[in-house]
């Protein structure tokens, strides 16, 4: 049986907004391994929920909200769990495990902006790179506009920071 046709639209779709979907998943991880399994998660759910999508507006910004969801759940399924193990260590007398992750390895536009302190680089890659509206960023992170904008010149000003001691020549 053929795949309906808004399955096979948001697929075509989603090709040309990975790159995007991956900067986006990168800043709120700040892990590469991370950000690739959340983008895939984000393909997955956004093609099985595409009729939860009302078509109005853009729909890398659905998907962005869409990252941002999962991550928070994700998030809090991962408290619950360490909660949970730090129980059971606690009534075994068992040390903790702790997990590592690993490092980003990107160019250093990229390690710039996922060293900035967090909520910044997400903004500042929303309203600076992707070059959404301020509205817009709101609506994809949950967070009022002000706060879009308040971090948006934090981050602003801690790059130029890290821009002023980097320089070879201060005049």
């Amino acid at each position: 049986m053929p795949a309906p046709l808004a399955a096979l639209d948001i697929r075509r779709d989603l090709v040309g907004l990975l790159p995007k979907l991956r900067r986006f998943a990168v800043t709120l991880t700040g892990d590469l391994a991370e950000a690739d399994e959340l983008v895939q998660n984000v393909c997955h759910r956004g093609i099985t929920k595409i009729h939860l999508w009302n078509n109005e507006g853009r729909l890398e910004i659905w998907l962005y909200t869409i990252a941002r969801q999962q991550l928070a759940d994700e998030a809090r399924r991962n408290k619950q769990r360490v909660a949970a193990a730090k129980a059971m260590a606690a009534e075994h007398r068992e040390p903790a495990m702790h997990a590592q992750t690993s490092s980003v390895e990107a160019n250093e536009g990229h390690q710039t902006v996922i060293s900035l302190p967090e909520g910044l680089g997400s903004v500042f890659l929303l309203v600076d790179i992707e070059h959404h509206s301020y509205k817009q960023a709101a609506d994809i992170l949950g967070i009022p506009l002000s706060t879009v904008a308040s971090r948006l010149v934090s981050a602003r000003q801690h790059l130029a920071a890290i821009g002023d001691s980097r320089s070879l020549r201060k005049f």
